[in-house]
């Protein structure tokens, strides 16, 4: 898990990682962005993308 500024670097090393921001959040699988979701939705999108 990363901010906006620091976390897409970050994601390059993960399996999954999610990045927030200005009430939204990005999810990563691989290093690589798979969507941007609202800030409320991010956990739930993760769990989903993983399962």
């Amino acid at each position: 898990m990363g901010c906006a500024v620091n976390g897409p670097g970050e994601a390059r090393e993960a399996d999954y990682a999610i990045c927030g921001g200005k009430r939204l959040g990005a999810i990563y699988k691989k290093g690589k962005h798979i969507k941007t979701v609202p800030e409320k939705d991010l956990v739930k999108e993760l769990i989903k993308l993983i399962q």
